[in-house]
């Protein structure tokens, strides 16, 4: 494998990168999404037309049932405001924001108290449906979980609609070819953008030792592609349900989870506990999409000084190697306008 496949390493070891580039390339594409020509990035920023609120159990606290009001919003980027702590200031969508990635994106601001916990679920939509600028206001920083992955959430921005501001939109890519590695021969890279192209191109592909096995998936993201990937649910083992119905009962984060077995994905050794969707040639493709669609363009929406254009391979990689990809982008400099 040429180091042009790569370009410049960020971190990790050559000679793994090297290795797990080698599997990637071997690994068959399950799936190309059929790319939306008639779609065109609007050039202005958008906001939502109207509020709109979704309903759902919570996520850590599946008892409790847990409200997001977004609102149309005409301060630059993605804020979180929570109502409960009336002294905190609302939570910018950032990677500066970012408190943790284990398990999930968690962003904060002030006070400890001030997180929302699993945003990737949410502002994933920033970039799926090239939505500006949003606040979105809440009474917890649980979020509510829904039986559908993110669609609800979908439908409700397509039912508020959406409509351009008066402020140009901006666009931006990295400087150069890049790759991050990651644990377990994991990596990112990230490709610039040619001749002023605004379109973001993802090349995922999973790996694990289950049920869900190898596969790979190729899109353009839009409002069709993202529409049909928010769709998938997270997925998880059957040794990890196993954990959180037994010990994990002594813990609040697992004890009170309102996972069923309608909102997640279990895998067991060999086949799914529970009904997997989107089906492609008889494979289903859900941890794929819930990976690219949800996980991976979520930390996209942490690059908060314009859209991200050119294209992003991502190889057995999760949040922690995400979000860390985006942070180096920044502390080396290595972002630019793209001119168009």
């Amino acid at each position: 494998m040429s180091e042009a496949a790569y370009g410049r390493i960020l971190g990790g070891d050559e000679s793994t990168i090297r290795e797990a580039y080698a599997k990637w390339a071997d690994q068959p594409v399950d799936q190309v999404f059929p790319r939306e020509d008639d779609w065109i990035a609007p050039p202005a920023q958008t906001t939502l037309a109207r509020p709109f609120q979704v309903t759902g159990p919570g996520t850590f606290f599946g008892k409790a049932q847990r409200t997001l009001v977004f609102e149309p919003s005409a301060d630059p980027g993605w804020w979180f405001d929570r109502q409960d702590l009336e002294t905190q200031m609302p939570i910018r969508v950032s990677v500066g924001s970012v408190w943790t990635t284990v398990r999930n994106i968690v962003l904060a601001s002030g006070s400890p108290h001030n997180y929302m916990r699993m945003v990737e679920h949410i502002i994933a939509l920033k970039v799926g449906m090239r939505l500006d600028n949003v606040l979105v206001r809440m009474n917890s920083g649980d979020p509510p979980l829904f039986d559908r992955g993110s669609i609800d959430l979908v439908e409700g921005v397509e039912n508020a609609g959406i409509v351009p501001l008066q402020t140009r939109a901006r666009w931006v890519t990295v400087k150069e070819p890049v790759t991050l590695g990651g644990d377990y021969g994991s990596f990112l890279t990230l490709l610039p953008a040619e001749n002023g192209n605004r379109e973001l191109f993802i090349d995922c592909a999973v790996d694990f030792p289950n049920a869900i096995g190898r596969q790979r998936i190729q899109f353009t993201v839009g409002p069709g592609s993202f529409r049909h990937g928010a769709l998938a649910r997270t997925n998880t083992s059957i040794w990890t349900v196993l954990y959180c119905i037994t010990v994990g009962k002594l813990f609040a984060d697992t004890r009170n989870l309102g996972y069923t077995l309608r909102n997640i994905l279990i895998a067991g050794p060999r086949r799914y506990l529970n009904r997997p969707k989107l089906l492609h040639n008889g494979k289903s493709l859900e941890a794929a999409w819930h990976r690219a669609a949800l996980d991976l363009l979520a930390a996209v929406a942490l690059i908060d000084v314009g859209h991200f254009a050119g294209t992003i391979r991502s190889y057995k990689a999760g949040h922690t190697l995400d979000v860390k990809m985006i942070r180096r982008l920044y502390r080396r400099e290595l972002l630019q306008e793209v001119m168009w």
